[in-house]
């Protein structure tokens, strides 16, 4: 075990006994550095997600090397042989399909039970989906917070899209192609159609878009297409002084509790048009 709290003295990499996480490209191979490519050419064996997509980058730049699977089905009972190797002094390179490995994938359970054995860890940075789409969205960078994939169950699920909606820091979500139409309606009925949202797909490669609209807009934008691609969606925050960013689903709940308390449709839509400073038919339009 190293453990020393001094790195600034390394040999030359790789070392024995030390865990590796190294970033990979997120599309285009060539987003790879020298560095990267040293540890993933001389390491003791890379454990990745999907070998066949690891395998691409080794032939790109022709490496061999030993690969294991290490992904979210196996990596519980990958771990302690993993860690019982960096014990017998070999070198462990992490790789993620694409990116950063540690962000929405095992890499963080393996990084946190090799520190609590006393193992080094080191990252070889590379490109990251987030942060790409984040600097290419032109939203407010300097504090931000990213959500990863949504959970799927219902109740956890809408409990972050309630907290998208009220958030004042711009915000970073992964999606699957197949469920893009799907998020655009949950997010439409949790920040209203005039949130400003930018859709960034197939980043760095060939066919790399981006899409800046409002949600309201970027969903008709992709209305009858066929979407194919990851997706990274940033989602700019509120400005609470702003009328546009008024929340839709909380004026409709308001608007409900005027019309139980005994207010017309009509006088309830034309008090809130008031108070917030929005056309009338626009929540009269709510119901």
């Amino acid at each position: 075990m190293t453990n020393n709290n001094s790195l600034s003295h390394r040999k030359e990499e790789p070392e024995a006994g030390i865990l590796y996480l190294v970033g990979t490209p997120i599309g285009n191979l060539n987003d790879i550095s020298p560095r990267a490519i040293n540890i993933l050419a001389n390491a003791s064996l890379i454990a990745c997600e999907d070998t066949r997509k690891t395998r691409k980058i080794m032939n790109k730049f022709s490496i061999s090397n030993n690969l294991v699977s290490f992904n979210k089905e196996n990596s519980l009972k990958k771990i302690p042989k993993l860690i019982n190797d960096l014990k017998e002094g070999k070198s462990i390179a992490i790789v993620s399909d694409a990116g950063m490995p540690g962000i929405c994938d095992p890499g963080e359970k393996i990084v946190s039970k090799a520190i609590s054995q006393g193992y080094d860890v080191i990252c070889i940075p590379g490109a990251c989906a987030a942060i790409t789409a984040l600097v290419s969205s032109g939203m407010p960078s300097s504090k931000f917070i990213f959500e990863g994939f949504l959970p799927k169950k219902k109740v956890d699920r809408e409990k972050i899209l309630y907290e998208i909606s009220k958030n004042e820091k711009t915000t970073i979500i992964y999606e699957s192609p197949h469920r893009l139409k799907k998020l655009m309606r949950e997010l439409l009925h949790f920040c209203g159609g005039e949130r400003e949202i930018f859709v960034a797909r197939e980043l760095t490669k060939k066919f790399e878009e981006h899409v800046s609209n409002r949600i309201a807009s970027t969903i008709e934008f992709f209305k009858d297409k066929e979407i194919i691609g990851e997706i990274t969606i940033v989602i700019k925050g509120i400005h609470k002084e702003k009328n546009e960013e008024i929340n839709m689903s909380d004026l409709k709940k308001d608007l409900n509790e005027l019309i139980k308390a005994g207010l017309s449709l009509s006088a309830a839509s034309k008090f809130l048009a008031k108070k917030y400073g929005i056309k009338k038919s626009i929540i009269y339009n709510l119901i």
